[in-house]
């Protein structure tokens, strides 16, 4: 554990005394190494059952893909917002770089926390680099505005799930997961045990988020620079759904009735959202309404707690992760170029920039889950658990595969298709470092398909 979070805890010092010409070349190096040296922890969980444990931070086969998924996500974010810092000051490029690297060592002691109450704390903190890198660099003057919801959203939130953690150690004189998964403390079906139960989730629906709490995300994504909407959608999100499949064991006595509300607001979620992505002109809020739609499923599979569905849940938050990020870089390289995020504004770059265009497409393939991503994987665990639990889910699961694959091309098209507008005029070419990113992201996202049991151990 230690050899991850230490090297990542260095690189804070490093970012503020390296040379600056070689300040991102040096930081992206060496945060490849860390993610590299990270994908040993797909190995060994699995084939251990709590290695890397001790009383604060245990890595079990559940934390360990979305771990590596944190590690992986760094070189691509310094990668990604190398032209994005192009033109600031040398201190401000350092703090940008400082402000990622802290992310990560609070997500990585996040999805590694043992303890309920270190979850807690680390959970919340993931919220201030999160919001200064929205804030400071964000492109337009709303940012202070979508910064306030992303904030006041997640911490109103948040409240109800302290105090249910403290009413558990009240309770129980202890926090520890491991051992709360073993004792299953047994819950009165009481209003004050349904209000806990509800307090307890509702923190992570806002982080998912679930539809009708979801007013924040588009805000964020929209504001937010290159990297703030890759780490927001590839792995902010999965802490709320990390956080159900850790909370719910812990409370599963109650957990048949009362997810019923929660299972058809998300499915209906799921239908809306899609339908408000075909309506969308600005490609950012589309982007971050696929974000909701996909997260519907994943709330979905959490609460209907079956080994199907929770080996869903993992592989399409990973697919997601993956997905999603690709999908915010590619919408940063038009508008790096085009200087506008307007579908109607921005036709015909497959004329200008045709290797561009074969990568929209595969993420647009892979959005819709399209074999052989993995994405296509986590969706048909998902669904048919989901209807084995109740026939009727696959009318509106149906219906938003439809949807998702409508939006999908729909975004291809209005973005790649069609007469190129005469107002457009693009000098400058795609570069390497952008192509090597994208590969990045779509390699592990079709690998894994050939070795899907690396995300199964948890549920087996």
């Amino acid at each position: 554990m230690l050899k991850i979070l230490i090297p990542t805890a260095m690189l804070i010092p490093t970012t503020l005394l390296l040379n600056p010409s070689l300040l991102f070349i040096a930081h992206t190096l060496y945060s490849i190494l860390i993610a590299v040296i990270s994908l040993v922890w797909l190995k060994y969980p699995m084939s251990l059952e709590l290695s890397f444990s001790n009383k604060l931070m245990t890595i079990d086969p559940l934390s360990a893909p979305l771990l590596v998924l944190s590690c992986w996500l760094l070189p691509l974010m310094s990668m990604a917002s190398q032209n994005h810092l192009r033109q600031e000051p040398l201190p401000r490029k350092r703090m940008y770089l400082l402000t990622l690297t802290t992310l990560q060592v609070f997500l990585i002691m996040t999805f590694s926390a043992s303890d309920l109450t270190m979850f807690y704390v680390m959970f919340e903190a993931t919220l201030i680099p999160t919001l200064v890198v929205i804030t400071r660099w964000g492109h337009q003057a709303e940012r202070l505005s979508a910064g306030t919801y992303f904030l006041f959203y997640t911490l109103a939130s948040s409240l109800p799930l302290l105090i249910a953690i403290l009413h558990l150690n009240k309770s129980l004189l202890l926090t520890y997961m491991p051992l709360l998964h073993t004792l299953q403390p047994e819950l009165q079906n009481s209003w004050s045990n349904t209000a806990l139960w509800y307090g307890c989730l509702l923190a992570f629906m806002v982080k998912m988020p679930m539809y009708g709490l979801h007013l924040w995300l588009p805000k964020a994504h929209v504001e937010a620079p290159i990297a703030g909407s890759m780490v927001l959608a590839a792995v902010l999100l999965k802490l709320g759904g990390y956080g159900i499949i850790r909370i719910s064991t812990t409370l599963s006595p109650l957990t048949n009735t009362l997810t019923y509300p929660l299972l058809i607001l998300a499915l209906w979620g799921i239908l809306m959202a899609s339908s408000i992505c075909l309506r969308q002109t600005d490609l950012k809020s589309m982007i971050a309404y696929s974000s909701i739609s996909h997260m519907g499923l994943v709330i979905c599979a959490t609460l209907i707690q079956t080994q199907w569905s929770l080996n869903g849940a993992i592989f399409l938050m990973i697919a997601h992760g993956l997905t999603s990020s690709l999908l915010f870089c590619l919408a940063n390289t038009n508008y790096e170029r085009t200087h506008s995020r307007t579908l109607l504004l921005t036709r015909g770059l497959h004329i200008i920039l045709p290797l561009m265009t074969f990568w929209w497409l595969i993420a647009s393939l892979a959005n819709l889950a399209l074999p052989p991503s993995i994405n296509l994987m986590g969706e048909l665990l998902i669904i048919s658990s989901l209807f084995n639990w109740a026939n009727t889910t696959i009318i509106l699961t149906g219906l938003g595969t439809l949807l998702a694959a409508s939006y999908s091309l729909y975004m291809f098209l209005m973005t790649q298709r069609g007469k190129l507008p005469t107002h457009l005029v693009i000098n400058n070419p795609t570069h390497t470092r952008e192509h090597l990113l994208m590969a990045l992201h779509l390699i592990p996202l079709i690998l894994l398909t050939a070795k899907p049991e690396l995300f199964t151990g948890f549920c087996s």
